[in-house]
């Protein structure tokens, strides 16, 4: 497969305010020491220092600075696959510009001129440099090189995919910034060469800027910032480097000792797929731009196998979460489970509203999915006072455990206006001699015994519905829709699918997050007891009156169904590269059981899609949704040959 991952640094280089023969030899030291990036971006005019003021009026400082760029490139020329990005003043016919030159190679390959100049506050830059806003389509010459300048070049690396798009500092603070235009004109990294001034304040600032910019332009954006060592006659600088990919910050270093390289994975596979996926990204401003060819190389090699790749996840390193459907910060996760709780029950409180029916009937086992769907209904009735929750508990004799009934009969005393208990034993047995097969359960793959008992209870809640007026609440959750583990016009099918856009790994973290938040011992204990209970279905007779069918044992453990699920939607993953992501995630999971698992999921996947297609109503939560109306739209009789191939 194709490897995309490129290694990029920001770096704040020991410096000396107006020698630029010191700090060109730091540079070099800097980009030799970090061979093995692809890219290395450096502050705003940092081969002289962005403070020397008056002293850009020297013409020994401009000639020894645009000596240093070349000299950069000469002892720099054996770091293959390298771009290196360095700030220098420049001069053009009548002006003098604040630049970022590009260096790859041992090439000069572009200089861009900076927009935006400010002369306000602190800031006196108009002083000395004029604007290249309009400089378009213009060559300099230095060093006896025609060196293509101006604000309309893009930097390109065909085999990497990489293409680069540089602003300096004030071009962010802006309204309408030039990276904007860069990324429309297909830019997929943007560098900036930035000596903002360190305020209170301001390095939040800073960060929301990179990390928005990022976001809007779906790219990696990488901003480092004039150190510590620039004159600190009036202000002081704090080498702030932030690095970010589609609105998420991967590393972000301020006030470091010099020199320091900030480093992370840019990751153009991700980015690229979400400027597909996002059709209000338009491509335009691409003939208004240069092409220059520069190398940015994918890191270690350009193609790679499933266990190259993810050696080079571990190496870069690459951060992959285990449970990407879940924050990793406690707060974070406490605030997105109340959110989403929050969203489900306004979606089901709405609907309500809209049919003027109050009673919610709902089906409770005692495990994760029908919990969190009575957690949904008892917010919606905080909405709606009018709400009605009638709970059903219908075991069925044999299968039951006693764990899931007394959990089904303690969450319905807590949190049901009415409670109603109907077995569903003979009902089935009947139903299974009628059609001929037997009252008993036949053994391994006996699917009609196990789904005649799913069909009954939706059956039996439906018919109840029609009699108190009410709608059924589904219980059914995002992750056994991917993998079609629910009975077909059985737990399948409801009046309004609460849970229908949350992930198995997810259901079991807002759970628990309730019961920590919602101030009720009772409601705490067994709330924490369902989180801890074996998943499981129940079609299948138990084992002395405990669970005996584990549903992890039949279709694999949900983190990693729900990682395969995460990457293939969000992403646009082949199964291959989701593999290697997951083998890094899990590394105590052996190669070939992960292979075994994507086999599996991509097998059901495709295979099940024809439950999806018809699915009731539900609350979109997240980025990941299988709703035939909303995000996924899939044939049900799409093969899967491709996707198991890539996987040998």
């Amino acid at each position: 497969m194709k490897n995309q991952l490129i290694k990029a640094a920001a770096a704040v280089p020991a410096l000396r305010v107006a020698d630029a023969g010191y700090n060109a030899e730091q540079i070099v030291n800097v980009i030799k020491e970090h061979r093995d990036c692809g890219l290395i971006v450096f502050p705003e005019l940092c081969v002289t220092g962005y403070t020397c003021a008056d002293l850009f009026e020297s013409d020994l400082l401009l000639n020894k600075a645009e000596d240093a760029l070349f000299y950069i490139a000469r002892k720099t020329a054996d770091c293959k696959g390298l771009t290196a990005v360095v700030g220098a003043p420049v001069r053009y016919e009548n002006d003098l510009y604040n630049c970022a030159a590009v260096i790859s190679e041992g090439k000069v390959c572009g200089l861009v001129p900076k927009q935006f100049i400010p002369t306000y506050s602190e800031f006196y830059e108009g002083r000395w440099f004029a604007s290249g806003r309009n400089i378009i389509g213009r060559t300099v010459r230095l060093n006896g090189e025609n060196i293509p300048f101006g604000a309309d070049i893009l930097f390109t690396d065909t085999e990497s995919g990489a293409v680069l798009g540089a602003e300096i500092c004030e071009d962010l603070w802006v309204p309408d910034k030039p990276s904007s235009h860069m990324c429309l004109a297909g830019a997929n990294i943007i560098v900036n060469l930035s000596a903002s001034d360190e305020l209170i304040g301001k390095r939040e600032y800073r960060k929301q800027l990179v990390s928005q910019q990022s976001g809007a332009c779906y790219c990696a954006y990488i901003y480092a910032s004039a150190g510590p060592d620039e004159s600190s006659t009036d202000l002081v600088f704090s080498g702030h480097t932030v690095m970010a990919q589609s609105g998420t910050i991967l590393e972000e270093v301020i006030f470091p000792d010099r020199p320091h390289v900030c480093s992370a994975a840019i990751d153009l596979c991700r980015i690229m797929h979400d400027r597909r996926r996002q059709n209000t990204f338009e491509s335009s401003d691409g003939a208004s731009y240069r092409k220059t060819e520069v190398n940015i190389k994918a890191y270690r090699k350009p193609e790679v196998t499933i266990d190259e790749l993810a050696a080079i996840l571990n190496d870069i390193p690459y951060k992959t979460d285990r449970n990407p459907f879940i924050p990793s910060d406690d707060r974070e996760l406490g605030e997105r489970c109340g959110a989403i709780l929050k969203i489900q029950a306004q979606g089901l409180a709405t609907r309500v509203k809209a049919t003027k029916i109050y009673n919610l009937l709902i089906g409770i086992s005692g495990g994760l999915d029908s919990t969190l769907a009575l957690l949904v209904c008892a917010e919606a009735r905080k909405l709606v006072p009018e709400i009605k929750i009638l709970a059903y508990t219908m075991p069925s004799e044999g299968n039951t455990s006693k764990l899931t009934y007394d959990n089904a009969n303690k969450l319905m005393s807590l949190l049901a206006d009415e409670i109603n208990e109907v077995s569903i034993a003979d009902g089935v047995k009947n139903h299974l001699k009628d059609i001929g097969h037997g009252a008993g359960y036949s053994g391994e793959g006996d699917t009609t015994y196990e789904n005649a008992q799913a069909r009954m209870r939706t059956y039996i809640l439906m018919d109840a519905a029609n009699m108190k007026n009410g709608l059924v609440v589904g219980t059914g959750d995002l992750s056994e829709l991917a993998l079609g583990w629910c009975t077909y016009n059985g737990d399948h099918m409801s009046m309004y699918a609460v849970n229908a856009s949350i992930p198995k790994t997810l259901v079991k973290y807002i759970c628990r997050a309730y019961a920590e938040t919602c101030g009720n011992d009772e409601i705490k204990k067994v709330l924490l007891s369902v989180c801890d209970t074996p998943i499981t279905p129940e079609l299948t007779p138990n084992d002395g009156g405990k669970i005996a069918q584990k549903t992890e044992e039949k279709i694999g453990k949900y983190d990693l169904n729900d990682f395969f699920l995460f990457y293939t939607l969000r992403y646009g993953f082949e199964p291959s590269r989701t593999v290697s992501y997951a083998m890094k995630a899990y590394p105590e999971v052996d190669r070939e059981q992960i292979i075994s698992a994507a086999k599996r999921f991509f097998t059901r996947f495709f295979t099940q899609q024809f439950k999806r297609s018809c699915l009731p109503d539900g609350p979109k939560v997240g980025s990941v949704t299988l709703s035939p109306r909303g995000d996924w739209r899939m044939p049900s009789d799409a093969a899967v040959t491709m996707w198991l191939k890539d996987l040998e």
